[in-house]
């Protein structure tokens, strides 16, 4: 599935732009959308964190034709391995993947001559 009707940002990937990108889709989708907001700081963070600190990355916001809400983060990147992990109790990170995954409907990671996007679809109203 790809997403209909979205916004597209680009931007470098860097703790300033997390706020900024929950911002825009709080705008995009024209109010609270904590689901939505949460995935793509997740799906951000992740490339600041794995990637490294002001990697160029595009952000895609849309709807699915199925009426749920498409959320994809690109960069350079050429690691196509996510696997979310089991953090112990005392770990302070290392949980993005698992709230992706327990609030999407399907989530992936495409590898495109762009780099990879990391994607998930939420059900709808995000």
């Amino acid at each position: 599935m790809t997403a209909l009707c979205g916004l597209v940002l680009g931007l470098p990937a860097r703790p300033g732009s997390v706020a900024e990108v929950r911002r825009a889709a709080r705008e995009h989708f024209g109010g609270d959308c904590p689901d939505v907001q949460l995935c793509v700081s997740e799906l951000l963070t992740n490339v600041i964190t794995h990637i490294g600190e002001g990697t160029p990355v595009t952000v895609r916001l849309g709807s699915t034709a199925e009426g749920g809400v498409r959320v994809e983060v690109t960069d350079p990147g050429r690691h196509s391995w996510l696997v979310p992990r089991r953090p112990s109790g005392d770990d302070e990170g290392g949980r993005g993947l698992l709230l992706v995954d327990a609030l999407a409907v399907r989530w992936g990671v495409d590898q495109g001559p762009e780099g990879k996007t990391v994607w998930c679809e939420l059900p709808g109203g995000g």
